[in-house]
C-alpha cells in the first residue's frame, strides 16, 4: 500500500496530480482480496476528505477568483466530491471486506473518483496550469498542503466525519 503522501509544498497542480495518482493506488490495492483492505480503506478515507475539503476550501475559491474556472466548474466539481463521499461512506459502512457487498461498493467508489480524476485534470488542472502564474501556483500548492495536512492530522477520514460531511 502506497503510504499517505507526506505535505510537502510545491506547484499545486503537481500536488494534486500526485494525490490522484495515490488514490488510483489505492483502489488498486483495495481490489485485491490479499491486501488489508480496513487499512488500505482508512488511509484513502483520510486522504480523500483531506484533499476533497482542502481543495474546496483554498484551491477552487483562488482559481476562481484568478479567472481560471468559473462558478459553474466550481460547483460541479464539488457536486463530484459530494458524489465520492457518499461512494465513500457506503463502503465503509460495508463490515465484511471479503464480502460481494464490498466489491460492489468499491465499484461504486471507483467509478466515481475515476470519472471526477479525469474531469478534474482536464477542466481544473489544464486551466490552472495555462492562466495561473508558476508563483501562485506554488503559493496555493503550499496553502493547499499546509490544509490537507492539517486536516489529515485531525483524522478527519474517521467515519462519523465521514457521515458529517456527507449529511452536510
Amino acid at each position: 500500500m502506497p503510504k499517505i503522501l507526506p505535505a510537502a509544498g510545491g506547484d499545486v497542480v503537481e500536488i494534486i496530480l500526485a494525490d490522484h495518482r495515490w488514490f488510483e493506488e489505492a483502489l488498486r490495492e483495495l481490489r485485491d482480496v490479499r491486501s488489508d483492505r480496513e487499512a488500505v480503506l482508512a488511509d484513502l478515507a483520510t486522504v480523500l476528505i483531506a484533499h476533497a475539503e482542502a481543495e474546496e476550501s483554498k484551491v477552487y475559491p483562488m482559481l476562481r477568483r484568478k479567472d481560471a474556472i468559473d462558478a459553474e466548474e466550481v460547483e460541479h466539481s464539488e457536486h463530484e466530491h459530494d458524489e465520492g463521499n457518499e461512494a465513500l461512506l457506503e463502503l465503509m459502512e460495508v463490515e465484511d471486506t471479503g464480502s460481494e457487498e464490498f466489491s460492489s461498493k468499491l465499484h461504486e467508489l471507483s467509478e466515481a473518483l475515476t470519472h471526477h480524476l479525469d474531469e478534474e485534470e482536464r477542466d481544473v488542472l489544464n486551466p490552472a496550469r495555462t492562466d495561473i502564474s508558476d508563483q501562485v501556483r506554488r503559493n496555493l500548492g503550499d496553502t493547499f498542503a499546509e490544509e490537507r495536512a492539517r486536516l489529515i492530522a485531525e483524522d478527519c477520514g474517521n467515519i462519523a466525519n465521514v457521515r458529517k460531511i456527507v449529511k452536510s
